[in-house]
């Protein structure tokens, strides 16, 4: 199976100390965000959880666990964007993720880090030229480190109108040009280019990989595996990534970027981190009476069948 951490919240930057305890013991408690009296138990151990997928705006404070997760396959996809504190709050100095993901990829692999430039938006600071020349410095400094960077424009949801007033919608021609240079700038750097649910048509015309995130020819490469996948439900319609099973929490990250769809507001971010037990087997707050706990079905998805042409 596929663990997933980074759907809902930022495990790495904020909850590593947790995510250890959990190792150490090895299982974990999962709440379903839409049925709160539902926990889902996870079994973690390498012989059924095949990867662990990450995704963080900052994976310093993790680096020190990384050698001590030698028995799984991890994967991770580091968000990197040219935004200011006026836009990611409290997200850590690009130069320093940057750093830390140079010390992700000597570890895991380059096919094992993949860098994320979303989401894209435009405004008076952040114009289309402001874009092209920050990606081209930061494809310079990442060459040989990412194999792979994907990219999406803003998607305007409910939350995101909400906490980010005035934001809009990229236009189509502005998106052409983005992906235009984008997709050369990367050829120049050796970095494949791939998008995240944007529109195919154009896309394909300028030959970028509109496969997808988090797919299973992507974890298999990252790894030299074969995946034999069951049968799943896209996350969103068109998307074809492997996103169930996440052990994250909405309304955790306290990153505070104004573009966050997994977070309500401030408020409840702060009031929800507080409580935090990093002894629990709960991201956040503990086992009630009330819950249902069942435990989840793991099996691994690696086809470890051996080919004739091996024996």
């Amino acid at each position: 199976m596929i663990l997933n951490t980074g759907n809902r919240t930022d495990i790495p930057a904020f909850y590593g100390e947790w995510f250890m305890n959990r190792i150490r013991a090895g299982f974990v408690y999962s709440r379903n965000p839409y049925y709160p009296d539902l926990v889902t138990s996870y079994k973690l151990d390498p012989q059924v959880v095949d990867i662990i997928a990450f995704c963080s705006k900052n994976p310093i404070p993790f680096l020190k666990y990384i050698d001590e997760l030698k028995d799984y396959r991890l994967f991770f996809m580091v968000t990197i964007t040219p935004y200011g504190q006026e836009i990611e709050p409290h997200v850590p100095n690009k130069n320093r993720v940057m750093d830390s993901v140079k010390v992700l990829s000597q570890k895991l692999g380059p096919k094992a880090v993949t860098w994320r430039y979303d989401p894209i938006f435009i405004n008076e600071k952040y114009t289309v030229d402001y874009h092209i020349r920050i990606f081209k410095q930061m494809c310079e400094r990442l060459s040989g480190y990412v194999d792979t960077c994907i990219i999406s424009f803003i998607d305007l949801y409910a939350k995101t109108r909400r906490n980010f007033p005035g934001v809009e919608e990229v236009s189509m021609k502005d998106q052409m040009r983005l992906a235009k240079a984008f997709q050369e700038i990367c050829e120049s750097y050796h970095i494949h280019l791939k998008t995240c649910l944007e529109d195919n048509s154009y896309l394909r015309a300028l030959n970028i990989d509109v496969s997808g995130c988090m797919t299973k020819e992507t974890l298999e490469r990252a790894f030299d595996l074969t995946l034999k996948i069951p049968h799943l439900t896209d996350a969103r319609k068109g998307c074809h990534c492997l996103l169930g099973n996440d052990i994250g929490t909405y309304n955790t990250c306290g990153h505070g970027c104004l573009y966050c769809y997994a977070n309500e507001d401030h408020d409840q971010v702060k009031r929800l981190m507080q409580e935090h037990d990093p002894l629990s087997p709960l991201l956040i707050g503990h086992v009630k009476k009330t819950d249902l706990i069942r435990t989840a079905k793991q099996e691994s998805f690696i086809d470890r069948q051996i080919s004739l042409f091996d024996l």
